[in-house]
């Protein structure tokens, strides 16, 4: 029995590792789509951000395949330990297995819906937006952009709907678009949560009745023009 301990033990070691490659693979994307949005404020070459849109995808290709990884492993040590642990022998079979299985399920079509490369594009088209730049999207995607003029003038405010202050770290929520201060709306969640009760966007005229910790993302274009107005404020006063 000690030297199944250790096996899984180093299984759980190795799965450890793998989800600590999750953490490197969103910091690639998150810089990759700060390249992006630099190089269309600054009105850069639109291949190089398309090239930069390739290496998303890429990067969301990796981030499924290692999750997928990870499933099998859980699934199948969860399987060994409960059902039968002396099969720890055929672990890596039966591994290899099930992440085949989860592979052969998988549609080019999932990468689109990886949340990263959502934001990445949600992100794009706003900085597009912005700089007066022409999309290449879709006219459904660019009907879509400018169908809520309402959500797009609250994404520009800089100003926490809850603190009243500007924001620190503004996070966006992926049902409504609004967007607030991290700490608040966390705190505003959990207040909520220990009288047992559901969050309510604070957003004046939103019908958003439910606000989850999932449901909420980084707002990295806002952060982006809250750090540039700072910048160019502390510009203005070394002149």
């Amino acid at each position: 029995m000690s030297g199944m301990v250790v096996s899984f033990s180093a299984v759980n070691s190795s799965l450890s590792s793998l989800k600590m490659c999750q953490t490197y693979i969103s910091t690639g994307m998150e810089i990759v789509t700060n390249v992006a949005l630099d190089l269309t404020e600054t009105e850069g070459d639109l291949d190089d951000v398309n090239t930069l849109e390739q290496v998303m995808l890429e990067y969301a290709v990796i981030d499924r395949e290692v999750n997928h990884f990870i499933q099998a492993v859980e699934q199948v040590t969860h399987q060994i330990k409960h059902e039968d642990p002396e099969k720890i022998s055929e672990l890596k079979a039966l591994v290899q297995e099930k992440f085949t299985g989860l592979q052969n399920t998988a549609q080019d079509s999932d990468l689109r819906r990886n949340e990263k490369y959502i934001q990445f594009k949600e992100n794009l088209q706003e900085a597009k937006k912005q700089a007066g730049l022409q999309s290449p999207e879709s006219n459904e995607e660019e009907d879509e952009m400018d169908d809520d003029v309402a959500v797009t003038q609250s994404q520009r405010n800089t100003v926490c709907p809850i603190t009243q202050l500007e924001m620190v770290c503004p996070m966006k929520n992926k049902k409504c678009n609004h967007s607030y201060d991290e700490q608040a709306i966390l705190g505003l969640i959990k207040s909520r949560h220990n009288q047992r009760k559901k969050a309510r966007c604070p957003v004046v005229g939103c019908d958003n009745t439910d606000i989850k910790h999932s449901d909420l993302v980084p707002d990295t274009t806002l952060k982006r023009a809250i750090e540039g107005r700072k910048k160019q404020g502390s510009n203005r006063l070394t002149m």
